[in-house]
């Protein structure tokens, strides 16, 4: 079974990624020093709640979702994704060619 530290470093780990930031970035925005925000990355120490909470904010997360042990591979979908699928299920088929030209252009601007 895997440990809190190592289930909390790993979401910390997601949520960086899924936003963007790296730790430097993180710790400036929130205050948290350098060396003890490594330490919950690299699954040494556990983080208080307040900080905890305070990482919650900022990823606009439940605290939950830093502290449980979640899957965050192809068959984990967020709430939201969930309802953007049916929501695009349920569209036209009008509707879903737009959505997958978007989608196609977004991939072009990221090459």
């Amino acid at each position: 079974m895997i440990e809190n530290k190592e289930v909390m470093a790993k979401n910390i780990k997601f949520y960086m990624d899924k936003k963007g930031v790296n730790a430097t970035e993180l710790c400036n925005a929130l205050g948290f020093k350098g060396n003890t925000f490594s330490d919950w990355v690299n699954a040494k120490t556990y983080p208080r709640i307040d900080k905890i909470e305070k990482m919650a904010n900022y990823f606009n997360v439940s605290k939950s979702a830093l502290v449980e042990d979640m899957r965050y591979d192809v068959d984990y979908i967020s709430p939201d994704e969930r309802i953007l699928i049916e929501c695009f299920r349920k569209s036209d088929n009008d509707t879903q060619s737009v959505i997958r030209r978007l989608l196609a252009y977004e991939k072009e601007l990221k090459k």
